[in-house]
Parts: C-alpha cells; sequence; structure tokens
C-alpha cells in the first residue's frame, strides 16, 4: 500500500481516536458526525489491513499495528502543523497561547515563581499549564503535542527528542532550626543515625540517595516518612527532627538549615526536552530560552 493511495485525513481520524479512546468523542473533538468517524475507521482498517482499534468495556483499545505507529502519526501531523503555521511570527506581548509543561512538583516550586514573574511581564496573555508526565511517557506525550516541553533528568537518546541542559546541583540535608544535629560533628555516622524524610512520586523504590548509598557505598538510612510531594516537607521538618535530602536550591527556596552531605554524592541534573517537530516553533523556543534563564537564576541565588 503507498501513502499516495491512502486518504491523509483518515490519519488525523486515527489521531482523533487514539486520544478519545471513543468513537463520539472523537467525533465532538473534530466536529464530524460518529457515522463519518466509523467510516472513515472502517476505511483505514481496509486500507492498513489491521483492526487498529478493538472495542473494550473501557473503550477503543489500540491493536499492536496501533501502538507501533501511532508516534510516527501524530509526529507527521505536528510536522504538517507547524509547516503550515512555519510563517507565523511568535510574538510574546500579544500572544494568547497555552503552555503545557510537563514538571514534578520539586521542579515546579523551582522555576514557577520566576517564570510566571517573567512571563506576566513579556507575554500577559500567555497561559501556563503544568504537570507531571510519567517518565516513560514524556517522547510519546511530546511527539502527539500533549506538552511542549518536559523538564527532567536526562532521558534515554531518543531520535526524536531534543534536549539542552538547563542546571546541575548538589544535594545537601535540610534540617530544622535548632535541630542537634547542627551543633554535632557533620559525619556519616551522624547523617545515619537520622530519621529521614523521603519525597517520592512511586510508592515503593530507592530514592537517588538510597541508589547511591546502596549501590555506591554499601550504607542504608532510616526512611521514617515517605510522602509524594516536595512542598509538604518544610512544614513536617519545622515540627520534627526528621532531615531531607534534597538540591540546594530547592533548600534554600524552602529557607531551613542545610549541611552539605557528608559523602560524595553525583550531582542531580535538569534538562529540558522537546520534541524535534517544535525545535524551529518560535513559541517553543521562547519559553525554553525562558526556563533556561530562570534556571540559571536558581543556581545563582542557592
Amino acid at each position: 500500500m503507498k501513502l499516495n493511495q491512502i486518504d491523509l485525513n483518515l490519519f488525523v481520524i486515527f489521531d482523533a481516536i487514539y486520544r478519545e479512546r471513543n468513537l463520539t468523542r472523537a467525533a465532538e473533538k473534530l466536529n464530524v458526525t460518529q457515522p463519518a468517524i466509523s467510516n472513515a475507521l472502517a476505511r483505514l482498517r481496509d486500507a492498513l489491513g489491521d483492526r487498529l482499534f478493538v472495542r473494550t468495556p473501557s473503550g477503543m483499545a489500540p491493536t499492536p499495528y496501533a501502538e507501533r505507529m501511532v508516534e510516527h502519526v501524530q509526529s507527521a501531523l505536528q510536522l504538517i502543523n507547524l509547516g503550515i503555521h512555519e510563517g507565523l511570527q511568535f510574538d510574546p506581548a500579544t500572544t494568547t497561547k497555552t503552555f503545557r509543561v510537563s514538571m514534578n512538583d520539586m521542579a515546579e516550586a523551582l522555576f514557577l515563581p520566576r517564570l510566571m514573574a517573567a512571563m506576566e511581564v513579556e507575554a500577559p496573555g500567555a497561559r501556563l499549564e503544568c504537570y507531571y508526565i510519567n517518565r516513560r511517557e514524556v517522547s510519546r506525550a511530546l511527539a502527539a503535542g500533549t506538552i511542549d516541553l518536559a523538564c527532567e533528568i536526562p532521558l534515554t537518546q531518543d531520535r526524536q527528542l531534543r534536549q539542552q541542559p538547563m542546571m546541575a546541583e548538589d544535594y545537601v540535608c535540610m534540617v530544622r532550626p535548632g535541630h542537634p544535629v547542627l551543633d554535632q560533628a557533620w559525619t556519616m555516622d551522624q547523617y545515619l543515625g537520622l530519621d529521614h524524610l523521603l519525597v517520592s512520586s512511586r510508592q515503593t523504590g530507592l530514592g537517588q540517595v538510597d541508589f547511591h548509598l546502596q549501590q555506591q557505598l554499601g550504607k542504608f538510612r532510616s526512611i521514617r516518612l515517605r510522602v509524594q510531594h516536595y512542598l509538604l516537607a518544610p512544614s513536617v521538618l519545622l515540627r520534627t527532627d526528621l532531615a531531607m535530602s534534597s538540591p540546594l536550591g530547592l533548600a534554600a527556596q524552602f529557607d531551613l538549615p542545610w549541611l552539605p552531605l557528608p559523602f560524595e554524592m553525583p550531582p542531580i541534573r535538569w534538562h529540558l526536552h522537546w520534541h524535534m517537530s517544535a525545535d524551529q516553533d518560535q513559541a517553543n523556543i521562547w519559553l525554553r530560552d525562558h526556563i533556561a534563564r530562570v534556571a540559571g537564576d536558581v543556581v545563582a541565588q542557592a
């Protein structure tokens, strides 16, 4: 089957069905009738020789064939859309664009206050939506255009992704003001003798500090409390003798006493990731530049 024998509009419908997992919602999104969606799906099934989607109690589930082709289809659609608008110049002063960025709550705490302050001045009509996309799904979300950028640790190299380093920060150990450890000799034994707060978006598994301690040094620390959100940490630390290891920028943001870790620990590295189809997009470039500038400010003020 040659591409010139397929109506390319069918791939727009394929993308809508994949995103919505429902023929009626896909029809509403494209402003067409549900029978038109069903007819288009039938034509694409016939052209490609695969069912593409199977009806299940939870919606239209993509077949393995559909899963293999979706990233390429979405990338192609995004490239076409970018090509159509290539001649348009991005003007931050007049834009009403909604930017979507994947960040965890640590990145939000570090970057968003400064980023929003800059946007209020330079792009007062722009909107920003931040939410966390699982690391395994970032590549697909960028390809689909669900998000414009992702602030993450360096990801496994994907030929469709572009990335640039933002910042690298050392880990430190935060405690409450007046904590007894602040008046004692700071050693590995002192550190391991504390009860620790671990922030992780996962229910199980090691954090970066614990992975390094166990895998590289053969040491273990006591995790007394495990939570999902960094912004809870100051309230807990202020009321307990727990300690929390975090990047220096976050400790500076919380304005809590901190000590350098009493062992060598690789810094945490933040990278910006975007899809290759947005490489020359002026709006994407503008946002990338601003986030990178904010990251530089965080490092300078830590």
